[in-house]
């Protein structure tokens, strides 16, 4: 006599198994139906996508990330994200975000608001604002540059304008006191 449980191959039990490396926990998800898109990895902030192929004319605008692997004409607007642009990515556009990685092209002003990585294969046409800039060998990059961080530059430009405002002020001082005299 044969049992049902004994003809049911090695590994497979009256529930469905996951993966080894997949754990199901009862918070995350019902222990009956357990989800294969935890076996890969995401985060809570995982990117949008705008893949090869598309293309988009107009604004984008968001705080998540984003990543461009299409082509983008207009304005890309991501307060707190991330933009990376994928090697096959070419974007003509004012891009502002938090964080900006290239990997394909960018013409236009770029505005990464904590850092801009330039990888090998990338390449900007255009004016690059940011805190930190990276650039790997082989990239390219024509245009302006301002890198570093704002606060000690206006600090500094305050320092010299109060500076030359109290050398002119002595100045006067002594050019009244020598009309008098």
């Amino acid at each position: 006599m044969w049992k049902k449980e004994d003809s049911k191959p090695e590994g497979v039990l009256g529930t469905p198994a996951t993966p080894a490396n997949f754990a199901v926990s009862s918070s995350t998800a019902p222990a009956s139906t357990p989800s294969l898109s935890g076996a890969l990895p995401t985060s809570s902030r995982a990117a949008a996508c705008i893949s090869q192929g598309i293309k988009i004319k107009g604004e984008v605008t968001g705080s998540e990330d984003l990543f461009v692997d299409g082509v983008v004409d207009g304005k890309l607007n991501l307060a707190n994200g991330s933009l990376t642009i994928g090697p096959n990515g070419h974007v003509k556009a004012d891009v502002n975000a938090r964080e900006v990685i290239v990997r394909g092209k960018i013409e236009g002003k770029v505005t990464g608001r904590d850092r801009v990585q330039l990888w090998s294969t990338g390449q900007i046409t255009g004016e690059v604002q940011t805190d930190r800039l990276a650039i790997e060998d082989g990239a390219q990059l024509r245009g302006k540059v301002e890198a570093g961080r704002q606060t000690s530059k206006t600090t500094e430009i305050k320092a010299a304008a109060s500076t030359a405002t109290s050398k002119s002020a002595d100045t006067t001082s002594v050019n009244s006191g020598t009309a008098a005299d």
